[in-house]
């Protein structure tokens, strides 16, 4: 089964605890503190795989979690940091956050890796907080919580060339002759249902991937029929093949058929409406083709395309044309671009903050750095509690609460860390 589309959810390992312990030897007289760090908690990794081609394995597994660090131990031995996740991806995968809609990656080469949500670091023991003031501190870190967010992924098929047309003229059938790929072939509308590669090689070892893109109708920039669906599969090909029933035995005119289709390719995406384009004339052996033939070819010859004329059922003429279209890959010039809508992330202050009212009235405090030393504080432990109120002080957000009005007694919410103020 295809599938192009996938939301998942993502959580990255929390860092390991540190430690707070204490050398006990024999023969060494106040041996000091002697905790170990805690382990960095594992990342998710989105990586390209060869071997994977579409996103049907989200089907079945849509969370996926890293590994937390290991706890730091006794005599100064750090915890092991985990292992990081990885995620397998077909070639041309597009990440977006779920939530905003911004993307995150665009992988198109095998191997290709993107992190996605790093792991928490670890939480550091109490031997690396000595210092000249406190000589025996007997308080540790937790380790820094995960991170976890849902992402949207998007297939967008990466082959060279793209067949388009209206639904049954052909393309499925020419696809089947000039190469291996077996789609399904009938005579009802919509019989691909999912895109299709196609391996065409040529007699001087040339090859490149053809795909037979399901059939658009008007109206399809706005999703109707199959609509956006595969729209964007044509969106990463290099050439597109414009197949044209000239037969006009589906009651339809070849030249309007033309005109719409490039018109929802231009409203889809107006970089598809300069894409390099070969027009095709399918269903030659008909007779109603070749009497509409002179006329479809004079149309195009004003346009500057030079019209082709094969039939699929007989093979005539898709030789010459795979031959044009290898011609016109050589030719064409790739011109680097940035994926539409990438968000360059500006990494904020680890002390930015900000203040609010929570709706019973409590004070609400967040920041990353404030959340993260709530998570990483052993409020179990006096001197860590002193520890937080000291940063608390520092980091300036006791004055902060002051100007916002705060009094003796009121509630103050750090992310899950709830407590009364007191000066």
């Amino acid at each position: 089964m295809f599938i192009d589309r996938a939301r998942i959810h993502v959580v990255s390992g929390k860092g390991g605890n540190g430690m707070s312990s204490w050398r006990r030897e024999k023969f060494v007289p106040k041996g000091g503190p002697s905790g170990g760090d805690g382990g960095r908690g594992g990342d998710v990794i989105l990586i390209v795989d060869a071997n994977t081609n579409t996103l049907i394995d989200f089907r079945y597994k849509r969370k996926f979690v890293a590994n937390n660090g290991v706890n730091g131990q006794t005599k100064n031995m750090h915890g092991q940091h985990a292992e990081h996740t990885y995620i397998k991806v077909p070639p041309g995968t597009l990440v977006k956050d779920a939530d905003t809609g911004e993307v995150v990656a665009d992988l198109t080469k095998v191997g290709q890796q993107a992190v996605i949500v790093k792991g928490g670091r670890g939480g550091r023991g109490n031997a690396r907080f000595v210092n000249s003031v406190n000589r025996a501190p007997t308080f540790a870190e937790n380790g820094a919580p995960g991170a976890e967010r849902f992402l949207q992924l998007e297939l967008k098929l990466l082959a060279d060339v793209g067949l388009v047309g209206y639904p049954s003229v052909g393309k499925s059938s020419i696809i089947s002759v000039v190469s291996a790929a077996k789609p399904e072939v009938a005579a009802y509308h919509f019989t691909t249902l999912t895109p299709v590669l196609g391996v065409v090689s040529l007699d001087e070892g040339h090859s490149f991937v053809l795909a037979d893109i399901p059939g658009l109708i008007e109206g399809a920039n706005e999703g109707i029929g199959l609509g956006h669906d595969f729209l964007r599969h044509i969106e990463r090909t290099k050439v597109i093949l414009h197949v044209l029933d000239v037969s006009g035995l589906e009651g339809r005119d070849p030249i309007e058929d033309y005109n719409k289709i490039n018109n929802e390719l231009k409203l889809y995406n107006e970089k598809l409406a300069t894409r390099p384009q070969l027009i095709v004339a399918n269903k030659m052996d008909l007779a109603e083709a070749q009497e509409n033939y002179p006329r479809v070819a004079e149309y195009m010859k004003k346009l500057g395309y030079e019209l082709y004329p094969v039939s699929a059922a007989t093979g005539e003429g898709l030789p010459e044309l795979m031959q044009q279209t290898a011609k016109l890959l050589l030719e064409h010039v790739e011109v680097p671009e940035e994926a539409e809508g990438t968000v360059v992330y500006e990494a904020k202050q680890e002390d930015d903050f900000t203040i609010g009212r929570d709706t019973d009235g409590a004070f609400l405090i967040r920041g990353r750095g404030i959340e993260r030393l709530v998570a990483m504080t052993n409020f179990d432990n006096d001197e860590g509690v002193r520890r937080f109120q000291q940063l608390f002080k520092r980091i300036g957000i006791e004055s902060a609460l002051k100007e916002k009005g705060v009094q003796e007694g009121n509630t103050v919410r750090i992310g899950e860390m709830e407590f009364e103020f007191r000066t």
